[in-house]
């Protein structure tokens, strides 16, 4: 991946590789859980939408907390936050290992959830703070890749463990990685100055720029989106590993690789984002990507053979990144002056919609089955690709 600065500022010679591996752990922590719900549900005698309470548990502070890391990332230096907020993350991550009751994973999972929310959004306006608009996409694609081998290798790493070892060594396991990462990052943040560096004191008036920020026609279209994005398809996705399980009767180590297929997804799209964005743009990678996730989510549902899960859940990874790092790259450039505010409410508002909607679709699992959850994930997810792409053309139109 190289450093972030050959080619660009020069401020810094953390490399991306690093921030990359840091991400890593954090969405692989997340994506550990989805084939694991059904055996952690069963340990603690609770139901499947019971159980994903740690799901909303650790989503809803990660969303949270965005609200106060973007402001201290500008202030305090966005490295130096990231490096603290993944020591308390790995030490949160080793205790998961040791809990007697969902109470207490619960518990765990909230404040591991919280110190998570301080490494990825700030490192997303980290790279913002270092490469160009008409590179960020590329550069963020790029840092995807990272992410993406988290998406693939936690929900494999999820089904291994809980096949053959123990759901609890691989939040050990995890624990310990990070704490590594952490002391690599540690020794390259001693002697290397953040830029881009906010002088305003750190206080209650710090959270006005997400007011402005709202204010802003442009601001609250990608904010409602990623809200919905989060709220549809991360929410409705917590429940496919329990899903495969409950319908087909796979092993769990089969479903933990089944569920990497969506990794593999935005694997895919990391390899094309320059060769999509220069076909579709960035109005038609969302309203592609929108539409396919709702093909998916269908498919899935209504098509009873589990091998054709592999292929749509793969596209449906494809789809999510097409719509979703467009977004993302939009949330970079709402507030150049203050990205780690701007990304953290794009972040705030990804998780708290993830972390509902993991809740809601638990009422629908328990209450109707699993069907009718992704039905209405992937309709909604429709109508806002729709709603995006109409968005997007009027703004074209206006511009001339």
């Amino acid at each position: 991946m190289g450093r972030l600065a050959i080619g660009q500022t020069g401020k810094t010679p953390v490399s991306l590789g690093l921030l990359g591996a840091a991400a890593f752990m954090v969405i692989a922590d997340v994506r550990v859980i989805d084939p694991l719900l059904h055996i952690i549900a069963n340990e603690f005698h609770v139901g499947v939408g019971s159980a994903a309470v740690i799901v909303s548990a650790y989503t809803i502070p990660y969303g949270l907390f965005q609200l106060v890391y973007g402001p201290l990332g500008d202030r305090l230096g966005k490295l130096k936050v990231i490096t603290a907020a993944l020591t308390a993350f790995a030490v949160g991550t080793t205790l998961c290992a040791f809990v007697s009751n969902i109470a207490l994973l619960t518990l765990l999972r909230f404040l591991t959830g919280m110190f998570a929310a301080g490494i990825i959004p700030v490192t997303l306006a980290y790279i913002g703070d270092n490469f160009p608009y008409t590179e960020r996409q590329a550069a963020i694609g790029k840092y995807l890749s990272a992410l993406v081998l988290g998406q693939i290798l936690g929900g494999s790493l999820g089904g291994i463990f809980g096949e053959y070892i123990s759901w609890r060594d691989i939040f050990l396991l995890f624990g310990i990685v990070s704490l590594a990462i952490a002391g690599l990052l540690w020794r390259g943040t001693r002697h290397f100055k953040d830029g881009n560096r906010s002088t305003e004191r750190f206080s209650l008036a710090t959270f006005k720029p997400y007011y402005q920020l709202l204010t802003q026609p442009t601001a609250r279209t990608v904010i409602i989106a990623v809200f919905i994005e989060g709220f549809c398809l991360m929410g409705a996705f917590a429940y496919i590993g329990a899903f495969l399980r409950d319908r087909y009767g796979l092993p769990y180590v089969t479903i933990g690789f089944m569920l990497s297929s969506f990794g593999l997804g935005g694997l895919i799209y990391s390899r094309s984002v320059k060769w999509l964005v220069q076909r579709l743009g960035e109005i038609g990678l969302m309203g592609v990507g929108g539409w396919l996730m709702c093909v998916c989510f269908l498919a899935i549902a209504l098509l009873h053979n589990w091998l054709l899960f592999i292929p749509f859940s793969t596209l449906m990874g494809l789809a999510f990144y097409m719509m979703h790092s467009t977004l993302q790259t939009q949330a970079t450039e709402l507030a150049p002056e203050a990205r780690g505010t701007a990304v953290s409410l794009f972040a705030f508002n990804l998780f708290i919609g993830q972390g509902i909607g993991a809740a809601v679709f638990g009422r629908v699992v328990d209450n109707f089955g699993y069907v009718p959850c992704f039905i209405i994930a992937g309709i909604t997810l429709a109508i806002l690709a729709t709603w995006l792409f109409k968005k997007g053309k009027q703004e074209e139109a206006a511009r001339g």
